[in-house]
């Protein structure tokens, strides 16, 4: 089973249509105890991050986050759910996120925001197994105003130029993120997702 985790934030059903299209049992939930007991789980999100942030806190969230990747199940963020993973956002002032992957979260400067729309993903670590029969180039569908800037960029799985050459992706372990919406890219992203629910 893999577990949506419920905070509030953004498209959590049509992430798990999405799951359920390629084989997956999915369950959308705020339970702590549901969350710890998933085979994977999957942190979506649209918004900004100091209410995510919030939200994840009311819920007593955050531990329960740090434990299901500390114990190495395979963890998905989407959109707001990759960039929470890394240390802290310039947005509205500075903001702690979780700090599972060392870097900061800041805004696009030099192109109109938010970067919507259609993008080329240029695979840069073909050993990630998210993007497995993956080709190079190929388009997923974005629409954000921030970009996560990792301070290790071996994590980095994929890049997309938007004004600058941003990690639209990124690979560590058991820990997995995606900028842009795979349930929104049509079957690149419903290949990703396969990807992901078929990790051992």
């Amino acid at each position: 089973m893999i577990a949506i985790i419920d905070y509030g934030m953004g498209n959590l059903r049509s992430v798990q249509k999405a799951l359920e299209r390629v084989g997956a049992s999915a369950t959308v939930t705020d339970d702590p105890e549901l969350i710890k007991t998933a085979e994977k789980i999957v942190l979506p999100g649209v918004g900004a991050i100091r209410p995510a942030m919030e939200k994840l806190q009311a819920l007593e969230m955050i531990p329960v986050i740090k434990k299901v990747i500390g114990k190495n199940k395979p963890f998905l963020g989407i959109c707001l759910g990759l960039q929470l993973l890394f240390e802290k956002s310039d947005e509205g002032g500075e903001v702690k996120s979780l700090g599972v992957l060392p870097g900061v979260v800041t805004r696009f400067s030099a192109l109109k925001v938010p970067h919507m729309g259609w993008n080329q993903l240029r695979i840069e670590n073909k050993n990630c197994a998210l993007f497995s029969g993956i080709q190079d180039n190929v388009n997923a569908y974005f629409c954000h105003s921030y970009y996560v800037a990792p301070a290790d960029n071996s994590v980095v799985s994929t890049t997309t130029d938007y004004g600058v050459s941003f990690a639209s992706s990124v690979c560590k372990n058991n820990v997995f993120g995606v900028q842009f919406h795979p349930e929104k890219s049509q079957e690149i992203g419903l290949q990703i997702l396969k990807n992901f629910v078929e990790l051992k």
